[in-house]
């Protein structure tokens, strides 16, 4: 790399996640913030384009946002599988030909981060990479879990995925499997019939899934370069034809400022009691809040105090949040919280004993696995994904299958009775990565995705993208 190169001076990246601030935001969207500082502290300028109801530009944190259109409604159930929307594709390529990146650095694959944008930068010669965060880019059912509770392995086969989907969407799993069964054609005959809804939809899922996947294979082919987040993902990929070259390992950090230092004990004591666990997250049913709240009502005689700092999106957090408040019951040792912003939430972490991360779905991260280390509070979270990859059960944390409210309670009571566990725990965190470290990755990554570029560099009229895009 050249000396240039290794500054990033003059280099200029558009970050594409699902969404952004000031809108309820996840762990994507603090990862693209985090990744474009530390870029900028080395002489890359990022650009933050994602999609909205409109197209409106604003700095946020000294980073300009550019948010482009998605189309309101769908004419075909087939346009939330596809190529994604082509308004939202020509939004973007206006972005593309006023801002003039060299690189376009996907963090999503949505219908309105969708394939179109990668054609739209192919169009203009531009390197794309891609980063895989979350199961919802190739599992239809968005949890790579298998009938909700076996962890898949993330193979895109029609015939096992399309039952599991329907199953998802609460289909019993007898029917889920006669309908998946049925020939992608029949969905096609129904889909020119313009039967829609219910049962007919059920009936095209074969269908749905199938042109999904051969979106996913296309995106996987059509990008230069892949980032795996962690190990799962990146295995998932080699699984699915990737080849191993295009995939680069680049696993989750935190921005230095939250890395605080390690030799300062957490603010409280053990053997304190009451025990304080926190979690962290979204209200979302895979995030999986409800399964401590069940684990902590088998122990109405321990002393424990769960705080739930939740953020809520949509009518389906809405609903899960006063799903979790009708489990509590009232019981005075769970509280609800309101979220807090990342500059707090290391000081926050620190006030607790415990950081509970019960995901019942595969996470590449979550980011609140490295605040509690960073915090030097130990977590207690579900033995999958990337969270089984970044805690050492019996080292810093404690590993609990997912789903078994039975294996929660257990480990909660065991921390509860067992000081010296936790003392233990505390002691074996070590200073979590950075995201500096991640950004010089990525700058390796762009650099060498500008070196084999095989595209010419063009300009074509905004108004040529859509033939450009097919």
């Amino acid at each position: 790399m050249s000396p240039t190169a290794q500054r990033g001076d003059g280099m200029k990246v558009i970050h594409v996640p699902f969404g952004f601030f000031p809108d309820p935001v996840g762990g994507t969207e603090v990862y693209v913030q985090a990744l474009a500082h530390e870029l900028h502290c080395r002489g890359v300028e990022s650009l933050i384009a994602a999609p909205a109801e409109k197209s409106i530009g604003y700095m946020h944190e000294g980073f300009p946002v550019r948010r482009f259109a998605v189309a309101g409604e769908v004419s075909d159930i087939r346009d939330l599988y596809g190529e994604g929307d082509p308004v939202a594709a020509r939004e973007f390529a206006t972005i593309l030909a006023q801002e003039q990146p060299d690189i376009v650095h996907l963090h999503a694959f949505t219908r309105g981060v969708s394939l179109h944008l990668v054609r739209a930068a192919k169009a203009r010669g531009l390197p794309v990479v891609f980063t895989y965060h979350t199961p919802t880019v190739s599992c239809p059912r968005g949890t790579l879990f298998r009938w909700g509770h076996e962890v898949c392995d993330g193979e895109l086969n029609v015939q096992r995925c399309t039952p599991c989907t329907l199953h998802g969407r609460g289909m019993n799993k007898a029917l889920s499997v006669a309908c998946g069964n049925l020939p992608p054609i029949i969905g096609r005959w129904i889909g020119k019939a313009k039967l829609s809804g219910g049962l007919w939809t059920a009936l095209r899922m074969a269908e749905l899934v199938q042109l999904r996947h051969s979106m996913c294979r296309a995106l996987f082919s059509e990008v230069d370069r892949i980032v795996a987040l962690c190990q799962w993902t990146h295995q998932l990929l080699l699984l699915n034809g990737v080849p191993l070259e295009k995939i680069f390992l680049s696993r989750h950090g935190l921005m230095p400022q939250l890395r605080c230092d390690q030799a300062t004990p957490p603010s409280v004591a053990l053997p304190q009691r009451p025990l304080r666990i926190a979690y962290v997250g979204r209200f979302d049913p895979t995030k999986g809040a409800d399964v401590v709240i069940r684990a902590l009502r088998l122990l109405p005689q321990v002393p424990v105090e769960l705080h739930l700092y939740g953020i809520t999106q949509g009518k389906e957090g809405t609903a899960y949040e006063q799903q979790l408040k009708r489990l509590a019951e009232n019981d005075p040792r769970i509280a609800f919280r309101s979220p807090v912003g990342n500059e707090q939430i290391i000081p926050l972490l620190r006030e607790y004993h415990l950081v509970a991360v019960p995901s019942r779905v595969l996470e590449t991260g979550p980011l609140v696995v490295l605040e509690a280390f960073a915090a030097r509070v130990p977590v207690l979270g579900a033995n999958i994904g990337g969270i089984a990859e970044s805690v050492r059960n019996g080292v810093d944390g404690l590993l609990v299958e997912p789903d078994s409210v039975q294996g929660w309670s257990q480990a909660i009571r065991r921390c509860a009775e067992e000081p010296a566990l936790l003392a233990q725990l505390r002691d074996g965190i070590c200073p979590p990565r950075g995201m500096d470290v991640v950004a010089q990755e990525m700058m390796a990554v762009y650099e060498q995705a500008l070196r084999e570029s095989t595209y010419p560099r063009s300009i074509p009229q905004v108004g040529e993208h859509a033939h450009a895009s097919g």
